[in-house]
């Protein structure tokens, strides 16, 4: 078997969030333009009607659109007994992240209708979690399950949704393995992207099952409508294995579906049907195929972020209400992902923490990656703006058009490199003036309904339009800046247990080498020694996460290693030698290919 078939072999084996999306193959040879519609069709397969393989089960396939309708009912059921009944979500990561901006809008809907709030949501490490990766809690299954019990206390009956796109999350399953144990209070729905004999298996810190026997564990109690598991395939994302892009798009989609169809059934007598849930899913359909033909402005937008990026100047996205929140999640999915600095892309929200409404309130004194507010925009980083440093701003018709104004006027008194993402209604639009102080603005005018207008159902479809044009501008600007290779997230942050299986994945594809040769490359760079001790290679895989957080570029490392078949300090040099990323996986390989004609 030669090199190309034994990737071909390991790539077949993978998960089908963890592949290479053929589609987004080339997508660090292309421009601006080219790089939006690889994005555009990569989106396009959430909404497929059909998958090549019987087996897999689409967002529209009439299982996954009956598992919805049920959830919806479960919710029905919750919100009309308000007072015993919780709903809660939970992830780790983009899924937490998710759970939270769809539980606070949610609870604001109830509120301003003077219903009784009885949605919660978990992130794993808590709510410093909701800006900057929280590794060890992400692994930690006795945890989950700890902090699901303390929150569902005296409840007598519990909605609980576990959110984890590639069916690994150690966390999410404690949860789900907790609610399995006491299904006379739990009904537990389990949300992911893979099917269920691909889900995780390998062992979990102080565990005696792995992720796979507790969905297989759900799906059983699903023939008894005790448990539910919605699992619909999105094909691969177009970064491989950067599932905040398309597995967080659909967990917004699909929960918020659930969640409003369950509502108008409580309140508005509405019955929850498949048509129903097949309705609210086109309606977001109809908000990507809106988003997507902007693609021009879209497109200055990621070539404006790339150059910025190259020139190791700063993003920014400056948002109002929730659309910050967007901006501030968008951010914080950078650092793990590409291996970025935290203020590489930042964001920042009107109001700081009093509009993120989070559990645990102002968490503005741990640290500058938590200081958020615009004031904190203004204080600390305009005046040192420069002309590279791009400005975003975030906002719709229904923000304070007069802060805007304000706010983006003092900025182009430093920089003229101001855009904007901005959302109106036909006949509510944003004033030209408003609009000609941004070089660039991707401005979408939405339809007018008047039983939506200023509705949570509108707010959320520009929360959605403005997450596709978020992802789209950070990931094509990393990929500009040269830390992606074809379509892997090659210099992404090993801090934890499946960021360290993707890492080995990574090797194992371009070098085709075995899987314990390509642990052993690894581990030397996370732990920077030619030789590994016995308590190294025999080490848990938390204690390598730990180690691999507080390094930087260790998958390049142990890539240079392996292809160059050189040291660890000779594979340094390489590295910066060529200080972009890709530049020095392209030499590394070209470098391989020479000596191997030679020989």
């Amino acid at each position: 078997m030669n090199m190309d078939d034994l990737k071909s072999c390991h790539e077949l084996s993978l998960p089908v969030t963890e592949k290479c999306n053929p589609i987004s193959r080339d997508i660090d040879r292309v421009n601006g333009k080219q790089m939006v519609q690889i994005l555009r069709r990569c989106d396009a397969e959430i909404f497929e009607k059909k998958d090549h393989d019987p087996f897999h089960q689409r967002l529209y396939s009439s299982a996954v659109i009956q598992t919805m309708v049920d959830v919806a009912k479960r919710v029905e059921m919750m919100l009309r007994d308000p007072e015993e009944s919780v709903i809660v979500l939970s992830g780790c990561g983009t899924s937490g992240r998710i759970a939270f901006l769809l539980v606070t809008s949610f609870n604001e809907m109830m509120k301003a209708q003077k219903q009784k709030q009885i949605c919660s949501y978990i992130i794993a490490g808590g709510d410093r979690a909701m800006l900057t990766s929280q590794e060890a809690p992400e692994d930690d299954p006795a945890l989950g399950a700890h902090t699901l019990e303390k929150i569902c206390a005296g409840k007598k009956h519990v909605l609980f949704i576990g959110i984890s796109c590639g069916m690994s999350a150690p966390f999410v399953a404690g949860q789900l393995d907790f609610c399995l144990q006491h299904l006379d209070i739990f009904t537990p729905v389990l949300l992911g992207f893979n099917p269920v004999h691909m889900a995780r298996s390998e062992p979990m810190q102080g565990c005696s099952f792995h992720f796979k026997d507790v969905a297989e564990r759900m799906t059983a109690e699903q023939r008894h409508e005790k448990a539910f598991v919605l699992n619909p395939v999105l094909g691969a994302e177009a970064i491989s294995g950067s599932s905040r892009m398309k597995g967080g798009s659909a967990t917004k989609i699909i929960l918020e579906s659930i969640l409003l169809a369950g509502h108008e059934a409580a309140f508005r007598g509405k019955r929850t049907t498949p048509e129903c849930i097949s309705g609210w899913i086109t309606a977001s359909e109809m908000v990507y195929e809106t988003t997507y033909s902007h693609s021009d402005e879209l497109a200055a937008l990621i070539h404006q972020a790339g150059e910025s990026l190259r020139m190791k100047a700063h993003v920014y996205y400056i948002g109002w209400g929730t659309l910050g929140i967007i901006g501030l999640t968008d951010a914080s999915e950078c650092v793990p992902t590409y291996g970025a600095d935290f203020d590489d892309i930042r964001g920042f929200i009107n109001n700081g923490f009093r509009e993120m409404k989070n559990k645990e309130g102002d968490l503005s004194c741990l640290g500058p990656e938590f200081v958020i507010g615009h004031k904190d925009f203004v204080d600390t980083i305009l005046p040192s703006l420069s002309q590279n440093d791009m400005v975003l701003f975030l906002f719709a018709v229904n923000d304070d058009l007069h802060e805007v104004t304000a706010l983006a006027d003092q900025v182009r008194r430093r920089t003229s490199n101001l855009h904007a993402i901005a959302h109106d209604l036909e006949k509510f639009t944003i004033p030209e003036t408003v609009c000609n102080m941004f070089g660039t603005i991707l401005r979408i005018t939405w339809p007018f309904s008047s039983e939506e207008v200023n509705s949570v159902v509108m707010r959320q479809r520009w929360e959605l339009s403005t997450k596709w044009c978020l992802n789209a501008i950070s990931t094509g600007a990393h990929v500009l800046k040269g830390k992606v290779y074809m379509n892997y997230m090659i210099d992404l942050r090993v801090s934890n247990s499946k960021l360290y299986t993707r890492a080995i994945n990574i090797l194992q594809r371009f070098t085709g080498c075995s899987k314990s040769e390509c642990v052993r490359a690894l581990l030397r760079a996370i732990y920077s020694t030619e030789d590994l001790s016995e308590d190294m290679t025999s080490a848990d895989v938390w204690k390598h996460t730990d180690a691999a957080n507080r390094r930087d570029r260790v998958v390049p490392t142990a890539l240079v290693m392996i292809q160059c078949g050189c040291t660890l300090t000779e594979a340094r040099h390489h590295l910066d030698c060529h200080p972009v990323i890709r530049d020095a996986v392209n030499a590394c390989f070209n470098s391989s290919k020479t000596k191997s004609t030679v020989d």
